[in-house]
């Protein structure tokens, strides 16, 4: 957890990096927890179940391929259902953000379930216990992710 913390700090860094797009779109720092947390969530429920699965010797490894194309398709629907919540909010709060939102909160929840889908993987392949490594990390990951998707988005769309 200590050395999480460090690896943490590059949200920081990303956000800095775009501080030109907050600037000029404030109403973006309202939506930040929101997005970086579904990230995470999504990562850490995915691999939870994963994690699960092993375990239980419902898959094995070498399903991972299988499991990915899966994990997208349900990613991509649960991403979208979440967008279209997340757009109702912004249709009050910011309706200058909402195609960003919904393209960023889409792609937040995508990614972190795949990062939370391939990493017990890896974990169980390095032979190292997937239960005790991956949360953390695929919350930290999921969250770096989920910035810099989040502003390279908004950046894309608002001309920078």
């Amino acid at each position: 957890l200590t050395a999480l913390v460090f690896v943490n700090i590059f949200s920081g860094a990303v956000i800095a990096g775009f501080e030109n797009v907050l600037a000029s779109a404030i109403s973006l720092v309202f939506f930040l927890p929101l997005l970086i947390d579904s990230s995470g969530n999504a990562g850490s429920q995915s691999a939870t179940l994963m994690i699960r699965a092993l375990a239980m010797g419902d898959v094995q490894v070498k399903d991972w391929v299988k499991l990915l194309g899966k994990e997208f398709i349900v990613s991509l629907l649960l991403g979208l259902t979440m967008a279209a919540g997340v757009s109702l909010v912004a249709a009050i709060r910011a309706p200058e953000i909402i195609l960003i939102l919904v393209i960023t909160m889409t792609l937040v929840v995508i990614v972190g379930s795949i990062i939370g889908m391939i990493l017990p993987f890896i974990f169980t392949r390095l032979k190292v216990d997937p239960a005790t490594a991956s949360a953390p990390l695929i919350t930290s990951i999921a969250d770096i992710s989920g910035v810099l998707i989040y502003f390279t988005v908004a950046s894309k769309i608002l001309g920078f």
